[in-house]
């Protein structure tokens, strides 16, 4: 199977039948989780709506992405949004940081419609400090981004999937819709807005050696940092009904080791200007995520988030573990076929 037919039947596999009105008036999920807000340590309220999802991911959709499998299959009423935003708000305790994401493009018009969009970012006005969403870059553009800015006192911070600013790496590997080009012009308008960027950038496609991996997020961190005030690490972790779940079930593919996620953060600090660099590792330490040899994971992770909380990346080079020499030899004999 070539990998454009492989994407094409996963794709065509993942996405769920028309959900019933009771099902749309709940979210997908909620949580809150550490962050920062410059050097201040904060806590931010997580929130997934449920949506139609990506429409990206009905017609090809990103090797990594397994989201459309929590969407609606179907677009959503501003009804039934405003009810699972009602459901979110009994669980916001005025965390000055929100995420709100929708397994897709909040500007996206077929998934949270305009009035539907500054309903909810309205809602948090006055109590959050800075609500950030994610989008493709299409959709960020000066008419979808300026009624938001004016409904929320406070930042408002775009998120979009860049994943790497090889166009190889996006188009081939990871199968994006648009170039790196177009995200890097996005992160721009998004800036010349007044408003805050961000771009995620994936750690280890599918198809890439591990060493091809940590090259690849250094090179983008250096070539990003311009466009964007913050840049996140995002190694990959395998998801159900994807290309990368396919490959791994069958031997082709092991999720990055921790210890990459850390060359690439030690690295990247060095290209990234004046723009904040971050990881937070989902799986990190499970089979199907970012993990090293069990031993030493949980040390290793609670490292990269502190680092990424405060900013300071010298302590990563205190780490070690037996098995950070299994990874150097894997990084040194990955090219020429063999294991370590």
């Amino acid at each position: 199977m070539t990998r454009e037919s492989l994407a094409r039947t996963v794709a065509r596999d993942r996405r769920p039948a028309p959900a019933a009105e009771e099902v749309a008036r709940r979210y997908v999920n909620q949580w809150v989780e550490d962050e920062a807000l410059g050097s201040e340590r904060v806590r931010a309220f997580v929130l997934i709506l449920k949506t139609r999802g990506c429409y990206w991911a009905d017609l090809k959709g990103c090797s990594m992405c397994g989201y459309a499998k929590d969407t609606l299959g179907r677009s959503a009423t501003p009804e039934e949004l405003a009810e699972q935003l009602s459901r979110a708000l009994e669980r916001y305790h005025d965390e000055p940081y929100v995420k709100v994401y929708t397994s897709g493009s909040f500007l996206d018009d077929r998934e949270v419609d305009a009035e539907s969009r500054r309903n909810i970012v309205g809602a948090f006005s006055g109590r959050a400090r800075r609500f950030l969403f994610e989008t493709l870059p299409e959709f960020a553009s000066e008419a979808t981004l300026s009624p938001l800015k004016a409904a929320f006192a406070g930042e408002l911070e775009v998120a979009l999937g860049l994943e790497s600013t090889d166009p190889t790496v996006l188009g081939r590997y990871v199968h994006k819709s648009a170039g790196p080009e177009e995200y890097l012009a996005a992160g721009d308008r998004i800036r010349a807005l007044g408003l805050r960027a961000k771009a995620y950038l994936l750690l280890k496609p599918p198809y890439l050696t591990e060493s091809e991996a940590v090259d690849d997020v250094v090179r983008s961190v250096g070539e990003a940092a311009p466009h964007f005030d913050a840049l996140s690490v995002n190694p990959v972790h395998i998801q159900n009904g994807t290309v990368v779940e396919w490959l791994y079930h069958r031997g082709r593919y092991r999720p990055p080791w921790l210890w990459s996620v850390v060359e690439a953060l030690q690295r990247g600090a060095e290209r990234r200007g004046s723009s904040r660099l971050v990881s937070f590792p989902t799986a990190g330490g499970l089979a199907r995520g970012p993990h090293n040899c069990g031993a030493c994971d949980a040390r290793v992770l609670a490292a990269i988030e502190a680092a990424s909380l405060d900013q300071e990346f010298a302590p990563l080079a205190e780490l070690d573990c037996d098995c950070r020499q299994e990874w150097r030899e894997t990084l040194r004999l990955e090219p020429l076929g063999v294991e370590a």
